[in-house]
């Protein structure tokens, strides 16, 4: 495997293409429309889908179309584009479609700014549509991470039959960094997909909804649901540490580029003889709960850091897998400024 110098945002279409996309369906937003400008012409070359659509609505219900077919399908967007479709992310989870969105995050609320932030935890983490649902998210940071979770987003979201979001802010997508792509993909095997739609052609017909007008059946689904997500709880966390040691007085926890600028902090306060450690959530769902307890429980631990660039909207799921166990403290600019080390 041959290291190549690519952005971001066109690593991420590669890997989507390595890894047997079938359909893009997109509307162009920054800081993430070069991964529409880059399918454009590679989805072509292969035979393959690519459609803008009108809006994010449209793209959201296209995306439930294509990925009722058993097609592997995806879209990419950033912040207000990503609210325009949580209706179609919650159809799809309701009627367990697998798709991978990716959010490349600006600043916000409302229209925001164009620079990086992380202010969409929440939407992407709690749900930022109806009902009973959940995504699978995952975080890179580094553009080599973002194409390696790329390509396991799909494998996920058909091994569960849900959609996989991947979230970085807009670094992440501007960013030029070396990359390589492996030569051949290999996956572990998934089930069979016998709910798509391609026709009856002499069996059955099958029906793809999320529409359930008994109460009783839509319950029933709901914790059919419930029990993917638990089941995601059990085998799907991720999570990297970096300089923990018996040392360590602070756990800093950061996520996606914040983790990598947390790192800089970390080695130059190695120098000063100050030793500090990080925890790097790399799926926020299903979020490593468990682990940073233990972590964090540790007797030389004196304080639990979370550093972000939002207003602190993971610290929430940090305090709750803290437990009061430690003090907590926050450092964190959203609205586009990026701390520095």
């Amino acid at each position: 495997m041959a290291k190549i110098l690519m952005k971001g945002n066109e690593a991420i279409a590669e890997a989507a293409v390595k890894a047997g996309a079938q359909g893009y369906f997109c509307y162009p937003i920054t800081p993430q429309s070069e991964v529409a400008e880059y399918m454009s012409r590679r989805m072509p070359e292969l035979g393959r889908v690519f459609l803008q659509g009108e809006s994010e609505v449209a793209v959201g219900n296209m995306l439930f179309g294509a990925a009722s077919t058993g097609l592997r399908v995806f879209t990419t967007s950033s912040s207000p584009g990503i609210s325009l479709m949580q209706e179609a992310i919650s159809y799809m989870a309701g009627a367990q479609l697998p798709a991978v969105i990716v959010n490349i995050m600006r600043g916000g609320p409302g229209l925001g700014g164009i620079l990086p932030a992380q202010s969409d935890y929440f939407q992407a983490v709690k749900g930022g549509g109806h009902g009973d649902y959940r995504l699978l998210v995952l975080a890179p940071s580094t553009v080599q991470e973002a194409v390696d979770l790329m390509m396991l987003s799909f494998h996920l979201a058909d091994k569960y039959r849900n959609p996989v979001m991947m979230i970085g802010d807009g670094m992440i997508g501007q960013m030029m960094e070396a990359v390589e792509f492996p030569d051949e993909y290999k996956e572990d095997p998934l089930p069979p997909k016998d709910w798509d739609l391609t026709g009856a052609k002499g069996r059955s017909p099958r029906v793809v909804k999320s529409l359930f007008l008994d109460p009783v059946k839509l319950e029933d689904n709901s914790w059919l649901l419930h029990e993917k997500y638990e089941r995601m709880k059990r085998e799907e966390v991720r999570y990297e540490l970096y300089k923990v040691s018996a040392k360590n007085k602070i756990l800093i926890i950061a996520y996606g580029t914040m983790a990598r600028i947390c790192q800089t902090a970390i080695d130059e306060l190695e120098q000063e003889g100050i030793s500090v450690g990080l925890f790097r959530p790399i799926s926020l769902f299903p979020f490593p709960e468990k682990e940073i307890k233990k972590e964090a429980s540790k007797k030389n631990i004196q304080t639990v850091l979370t550093v972000e660039m939002s207003t602190a909207q993971m610290m929430e799921d940090v305090e709750r897998a803290v437990l009061g166990a430690k003090p907590m403290a926050f450092f964190g600019h959203t609205g586009g400024i990026v701390p520095t080390p």
